[in-house]
């Protein structure tokens, strides 16, 4: 509880000495990148990637048509 105490009044203290300008042009660019499309692309490809080493179902691949409506799936990478 000691440590937290000291780290939050260090932040404290050396956030004042910065002054509003610097938060201000921290918070600025924060948001910047945040709304980046840059970043919502790898924000969304690392999602996509944990989803996928997550999921339990096998990907599944057609395999061959049995008839119109009939298709035969097998595990991707067989």
């Amino acid at each position: 509880m000691m440590r937290l105490l000291i780290g939050v009044a260090a932040g404290y203290v050396l956030g004042t000495k910065a002054g509003r300008a610097r938060y201000e042009q921290i918070t600025r660019t924060t948001k910047a990148i945040v709304g980046s499309p840059a970043t919502k692309k790898v924000i969304e490809v690392g999602r996509q990637r944990l989803s996928d080493s997550l999921n339990t179902q096998p990907r599944l691949e057609p395999l061959a048509p049995i008839d119109e409506d009939t298709t035969i799936y097998v595990p991707r990478g067989r």
